[in-house]
């Protein structure tokens, strides 16, 4: 596909001398990190960064869908464009990741990655699971829909989650304090020309709105209610400017047709390019979100954060709420008793946070690495079997329908 390569040709020239140096330079092991869904970009950014400043050789794969593309862009990742997003439909999931993993084996044979490492990539765990590679989840919702006859074989995750919510041996489990959003958080530096950059005042008041994930497993129609019933809430305050970040453009083009007049008077505007998401919380006085990542960077920050997200609840959200760094809406009356429309009281920046937390991840990565038992896996799978699985199916996804 022409994006692929475009995507993987101009992210090679921007940082690719630095990549080969460094796969060059190093001997001590390959680890794998595929990039499937937006919030995975940031998260492994900066474990990257480091596992590479230790001489490792980081292998980066991304799957085109909702914004991955152009936030490994922004963060000037050096990574392979494999796959795209299939859709809501089960069936059309299911052979979609089956054929991204198709897709991606001829690439991990010729790079050969010690260990694999994901925060729930189904394609990656297909393939690291062919090809014996030892993989490792870093997942923090317990509730996300896994497979009974597959696992990674390690899990790395929040220390409230309970091992007994977890389907894995619980040897296999590895805990950090705090939340996920904290191995990132620390690094982030304020922009503060992204107010003026979206035509926003510094005394207007500024919400962050993000619509639920309509697409996804875990989606409850009762969180597009709650989202619309506070969009309609904080439209009646005239003093409030809107920044909504769907999740792709048919999302985009369901708020724009839903409230026009609030684009029209410019009360409510979507960015016309990716943003830092970081930064734009940082710089909002509140945030209202269905989506999981968006909340805890907010609580990460110290910035007021309401979810109108109605799939089961996770221990980490439970946990910030009943700290009080999250406030859970569970009906329209909470929306207009529990939001607090008003600007809050922004330092220059955040307070300093130690990089602990990603030192520990990283450390626990290089851990299960040098754990790594060297594997005759590679080449002796029976890979045209897997092929003809999918291969019957690989033919629709290679139309030009756009990504979702």
């Amino acid at each position: 596909m022409k994006v692929e390569e475009s995507a993987k040709t101009s992210a090679s020239r921007r940082t690719g001398s630095k990549m080969e140096t460094s796969q060059v330079a190093t001997t001590k092991g390959k680890i794998w990190v595929d990039l499937d869904n937006s919030p995975h970009v940031p998260l492994f950014a900066p474990i990257i960064e480091e596992l590479e400043r230790r001489n490792y050789s980081v292998l980066v794969t991304a799957r085109d869908c909702f914004q991955v593309r152009e936030l490994a862009d922004l963060f000037r990742l050096n990574y392979r464009l494999i796959g795209r997003h299939s859709g809501k439909n089960t069936l059309r999931k299911i052979a979609g990741l089956c054929f991204r993993a198709l897709r991606l084996i001829p690439m991990v044979l010729r790079q050969r990655p010690d260990l694999a490492v994901a925060v729930c990539s189904r394609s990656q765990l297909i393939v690291s699971t062919l090809l014996g590679i030892p993989s490792l989840f870093m997942g923090d919702y317990e509730f996300a829909t896994g497979w009974a006859l597959i696992r990674p074989r390690w899990l790395l995750c929040p220390e409230v989650i309970p091992n007994q919510a977890i389907r894995l041996d619980p040897k296999r489990i590895m805990k950090y304090r705090g939340i996920k959003e904290d191995i990132y958080v620390p690094r982030f530096v304020p922009d503060p020309g992204i107010r003026s950059r979206l035509g926003l005042e510094e005394q207007d008041v500024v919400a962050t709105i993000r619509p639920p994930a309509s697409e996804a497993h875990y989606h409850n129609p009762q969180s597009d209610e709650l989202f619309a019933a506070a969009v309609q809430f904080l439209a009646k305050s005239p003093k409030v400017k809107l920044v909504a970040l769907p999740r792709n453009e048919k999302q985009a083009l369901e708020l724009r047709n839903r409230w026009p007049d609030l684009f029209l008077n410019r009360r409510m505007r979507i960015p016309n390019q990716v943003v830092n998401g970081l930064n734009l919380i940082w710089h909002s006085d509140f945030v209202i979100s269905a989506g999981g990542t968006m909340n805890r960077e907010a609580a990460a920050l110290g910035v007021p954060v309401y979810s109108v997200f109605r799939g089961k609840i996770g221990a980490v959200d439970q946990y910030l709420a009943s700290r009080g760094r999250l406030v859970l809406l569970e009906s329209v009356e909470d929306i207009h008793t529990k939001i607090v429309v008003a600007r809050r009281a922004r330092p220059e920046k955040p307070s300093e946070l130690a990089d602990t937390i990603l030192n520990r991840v990283v450390d626990e990565i290089i851990e299960l690495l040098e754990k790594k038992q060297p594997s005759s896996s590679y080449g002796k799978i029976a890979l045209n079997q897997f092929a003809s699985a999918v291969g019957k199916r690989g033919s629709e996804f290679n139309s030009s329908e756009p990504t979702k």
